[in-house]
């Protein structure tokens, strides 16, 4: 499977399937699977997602998946799974990303228990992607374990924007999109919400790599919903102990008011909060900053379940050949209206899932910078694709700063909070969170506070930091590593596995990317990764055990016992 059917490929033309090597299956979704393939030039392995167009059409899920593809065109950033190639045939959409071998966040506190040093890292790699989606305009509505990967060096990755959305202030979202389990008190209360539900979701998924359960539980979806909506999560005792930066972190994550949740009310009050405040958040984003965890080499991250599925179970599995598929049917004289809806939604997805590829996006991308109308009253913002559903009917005249850019999550008069532009905070975060979190000791707070200065370029031409930069203290010395080497324009890392990730910074430019991708075609001696199964040639045997304590693993499953759930 995944070899030609003889005839030579042409790499020249628009990207097809023909133009990848289809490895294993390592993911399953809603509407298609995810498999790992390599391009047949440059021999560089991503992630491809492939979902049939009937099962979309049968679900009217298609502004979802076209929504999806269109926000991930302009989204480029070092902790996501960002877009590489889009491309469709007569019976599915393709979709490829990054591929990320170190498995999904599910898969691994599933199987160990993680030190809370592990834990933060993560968390902080996560904030500093939904900062920057915000920043986009663009809230997740999905942040759960099953949709953060690592890639092999252990950095996390945001992926799967299937029930993302647009918003923009005053215009709230109201639909109960995402997973329940995960979602805020204010999605359930049906009375509109913005960005701040991405970071309580956040808090949820933290409360769940330390405790290895989600804070609430429920045998029934309205008693699931009626715990959340009262927001008042228990946080156990534990052997050994939770610390008290740690709890004081999630709690005011898990904050029930939104307008006090860390986060939510500014960028400031995530990376000064006591727990994240050790963390050099620029070293951070530039990866400057060895992860704690690293994902195995040895074995493969990914349920084999999922492989075994698509060779024994699937009536007809994806293959990476030239082959003749049968056109749709044309409708009938006396068609039904189902009939009639699917043909119309069939056409919308030809139309408007449109191509792409990363290496020729220089000249055939559309121009991102967007110069706001001052009476406009979006804000210049992007042209939202999700459904009218999704908003309240009334739109407001947005308030804009000098620079025509939309103001950032402050307070309306009515009490509404709304994704606009933070200030800076001049104090610490206080040693009680709101509505009785756990304290932190007075002791603790005395840590030096580093500044956040820097922010990236956004990829759709606006200003990435909504919060203008204001005279701050001197920041005390940094024990990370020296930035000023730190190469500038697009950075290419491949994986020990195979995986490539290029991500652009504020110099950087898509024909330069380009470039190098090009000159992996043009070098074919170049030694090629071993890829997923490389594990296989590797000796075996006593000479590699005992084996040693895994940084960043507290122990397995478990691990941390809880003692008493009051």
């Amino acid at each position: 499977m995944g070899q030609s059917n003889g005839k030579p490929v042409v790499f020249t033309d628009q990207v097809n399937l023909n133009h990848f090597r289809l490895l294993r299956v390592v993911g399953k979704g809603a509407f298609g699977k995810v498999r790992i393939v390599e391009r047949k030039d440059t021999g560089l392995t991503f992630a491809l997602k492939y979902i049939r167009k009937d099962e979309v059409v049968r679900s009217e899920s298609v502004r979802n998946i076209i929504r999806e593809r269109r926000m991930l065109e302009h989204l480029n950033h070092p902790f996501l799974c960002n877009l590489r190639y889009s491309f469709q045939d007569i019976e599915y959409l393709y979709i490829v990303v990054d591929l990320m071998n170190g498995g999904d966040l599910r898969f691994h506190i599933s199987r160990k228990t993680f030190t809370e040093e592990a834990v933060r890292f993560w968390m902080a790699e996560l904030g500093c992607a939904v900062r920057y989606i915000h920043q986009q305009g663009i809230v997740h509505r999905d942040i759960k374990p099953d949709n953060v990967l690592l890639d092999s060096d252990g950095h996390v990755h945001l992926a799967d924007f299937n029930v993302a959305s647009d918003f923009t202030p005053h215009k709230p979202l109201t639909s109960k999109s995402g997973t329940l389990a995960y979602l805020a008190p204010e999605v359930y209360e049906g009375k509109g919400y913005s960005c701040e539900v991405d970071w309580w979701s956040l808090g949820v998924l933290f409360y769940e790599c330390i405790y290895n359960k989600r804070p609430f539980e429920a045998s029934s979806h309205d008693s699931l919903a009626a715990k959340i909506a009262k927001g008042e999560p228990t946080y156990p005792v534990t052997s050994p102990p939770v610390s008290m930066p740690c709890l004081h972190a999630i709690s005011s994550l898990l904050e029930k008011d939104r307008k006090r949740r860390i986060g939510a009310i500014g960028w400031d009050t995530f990376t000064d909060n006591p727990f994240f405040r050790p963390i050099d958040f620029i070293a951070l984003e530039s990866k400057e900053i060895m992860p704690v965890f690293i994902p195995s080499s040895d074995k493969t991250n990914f349920d084999a379940t999922y492989d075994l599925e698509e060779l024994l179970l699937e009536e007809a599995p994806l293959e990476a050949r030239a082959r003749r598929q049968k056109p749709r049917e044309a409708l009938k004289d006396d068609a039904t209206d189902a009939e009639i809806r699917a043909e119309e939604l069939h056409k919308m997805i030809e139309t408007l899932f449109e191509p792409f590829n990363y290496t020729v996006v220089a000249d055939q991308r559309p121009v991102a910078v967007v110069v706001p109308d001052p009476n406009d009253s979006t804000g210049g913002s992007r042209a939202s694709n999700q459904s009218n559903s999704d908003h309240a009917p009334a739109p407001v005249a947005t308030q804009q700063d000098p620079w025509g850019r939309p103001l950032a999550c402050q307070k309306s008069q009515e009490g509404d909070l709304h994704p606009t532009r933070s200030t800076t905070m001049t104090g610490r975060s206080t040693t009680q969170s709101p509505n009785g979190s756990p304290p932190l000791a007075t002791a603790n707070l005395n840590r030096g506070n580093k500044s956040v200065t820097g922010s990236q370029v956004s990829q759709r031409g606006e200003r990435a930091d909504y919060f203008p930069s204001e005279p701050t203290e001197p920041a005390p010395p940094s024990f990370s590593r020296p930035m000023n080497n730190r190469p500038r324009g697009s950075q290419r890392s491949t994986s020990m596995g195979g995986g490539v990730q290029v991500v652009l910074d504020g110099t950087g430019s898509w024909s330069e990317m380009a470039n190098q991708s090009s000159a992996l075609v043009q070098n074919p001696q170049t030694e090629k990764p071993s890829g997923m199964l490389g594990f296989l040639s590797r000796k075996k045997g006593r000479d590699r055990s005992p084996k040693a304590k895994e940084r960043g693993v507290l122990g397995k499953e478990g691990a941390r016992v809880i003692i008493s759930n009051t």
